[in-house]
């Protein structure tokens, strides 16, 4: 997988914590830059975090399951990207689950993990992809969650909540599309 593929998983992976960074924008007086640090980094962190751990227990299974492993890595990532285009199409509003602009640790570390366990199975997914330096990954994983959530803080500050679905609705179709794309590469399609 080569580094445009991988940034365009760390946009798609990064689309959940840039719509609650969004909704914590919007509960904000005025967005801080320690504010959309603080969201950052904690989603920066966790985004990174997870998919590594996924990586590593993918790999402990991946001989067992390598015949099939890019059906495993195709299924995935489908059902996260379809996951995250029915909760963008849907009708309920993310910003309700996001509480106030409460930045406590408690607080944020309950959303890093929600918003993250996604990467998770993406990282399980990269096992079974082959040919990914997960280290590679990881970071610019964390890096793009980080740069957007802070950016999704000031977002939701000024413009409101606007673009909320629509960047979680993209966030769904690059996954699809990328498992896709495995899935072709696998069965020799591409």
């Amino acid at each position: 997988m080569g580094f445009g593929e991988l940034f365009l998983l760390a946009v798609g992976l990064s689309m959940d914590a840039f719509a609650v960074s969004i909704c914590k924008g919007l509960a904000m007086k005025k967005a801080t830059l320690k504010g959309a640090l603080t969201c950052g980094v904690w989603f920066g962190g966790f985004q990174a975090l997870m998919p590594l751990i996924g990586f590593f227990l993918g790999a402990l299974f991946a001989e067992a399951i390598q015949a099939f492993d890019h059906w495993v890595a195709f299924g995935l990532l489908a059902l996260i990207g379809v996951n995250m285009l029915r909760e963008a199409l849907g009708g309920e509003e993310e910003c309700e689950n996001c509480g106030d602009a409460d930045l406590s640790v408690k607080t944020m570390f309950v959303m890093a993990v929600a918003t993250s366990i996604d990467a998770l199975a993406v990282g399980i997914s990269l096992a079974m992809a082959g040919n990914v330096n997960i280290f590679t990954a990881v970071i610019l994983i964390g890096l793009t969650t980080c740069c957007l959530s802070a950016i999704g803080v000031k977002v939701g500050n000024v413009f409101g909540s606007r673009y909320e679905k629509k960047a979680e609705a993209a966030g769904g179709v690059i996954l699809i599309l990328l498992g896709v794309k495995i899935l072709l590469e696998h069965l020799g399609v591409l």
